[in-house]
């Protein structure tokens, strides 16, 4: 048996995913490093969120495999699975926070539901948690519809770290916020990553975000990875379909299908 690279924490091995009869995934090849932050881009409907939801487990791919540290996770169940999910943490695009509980339970949801932590140890968490992202205590007692869109998503990020988990995923994490709340939203990412010492997987179309926290950044389309290397070398990829994206050109190989009425 070959050597496992113990550098790589995530490798998806030709991850296939169909809705009836449309391919969304198809055969998607990937390797993430371990503490690294890497960035997916492409157009809306390329497949990003899928991808993200494979990886972590909410979507079961057709065909291929996840691996995490190796293991392969793609069929797990009960009670592996629930292992497996306890090494994730994510930031949903809308934030996607509870409305009927205050903010500190929002935050511990997962340490009081799924760890079985008690609430006043809960509480303290999130309240630390949440002065990582810059929000005092009193933000805890507070409800998500009293909270700006910028607020929420630092809520979100709180409770993506609130176990400290070993890879976190970001489900496109600027949408919806003006530049300035993008780019203070980029730098707690970055921080908060770095501090909990994680692996980080965000999707995003927007580049000025992505130059922002992307370590690597990988390209999709039409189903499959065309393109991965670092930040540094993506304005030099020399592929036709990421120079067209990341300087956002209508011409271009890449043709966006626009309905008329």
């Amino acid at each position: 048996m070959a050597e496992r690279d113990t550098d790589i924490h995530i490798e998806l091995r030709g991850v296939r995913k169909s809705f009836g009869p449309k391919t969304v995934l198809d055969g998607i090849d990937l390797k993430v490093r371990r503490r690294s932050s890497l960035v997916i881009i492409g157009g809306s409907g390329s497949g990003k969120s899928v991808m993200l939801k494979c990886i972590i487990g909410l979507l079961h791919p057709d065909g291929g495999q996840v691996l995490i540290d190796g293991e392969d996770t793609t069929n797990l169940k009960g009670r592996d699975r629930d292992r497996v999910m306890s090494r994730f943490g994510m930031l949903f695009q809308s934030a996607a926070l509870f409305d009927s509980l205050p903010v500190w339970e929002n935050v511990a949801f997962g340490l009081i539901q799924g760890r079985g932590v008690s609430r006043r140890k809960a509480r303290d968490i999130a309240i630390e948690k949440l002065a990582q992202v810059g929000l005092g205590s009193e933000v805890g007692d507070l409800y998500p519809a009293e909270l700006s869109g910028g607020m929420q998503k630092r809520v979100g990020l709180a409770r993506a770290i609130a176990a400290s988990p070993e890879i976190i995923l970001f489900d496109e994490p600027t949408t919806g916020l003006d530049p300035i709340m993008g780019a203070i939203i980029d730098e707690l990412i970055v921080s908060t990553v770095r501090d909990v010492g994680a692996t980080a997987i965000s999707i995003t179309h927007d580049m000025a975000s992505a130059r922002r926290i992307a370590d690597e950044v990988a390209m999709i389309y039409h189903g499959k990875i065309i393109w991965h290397g670092s930040i540094d070398e993506i304005d030099h990829s020399g592929n036709p379909y990421v120079d067209q994206f990341i300087h956002g050109r209508a011409e271009g190989p890449i043709r966006m299908s626009v309905l008329k009425e």
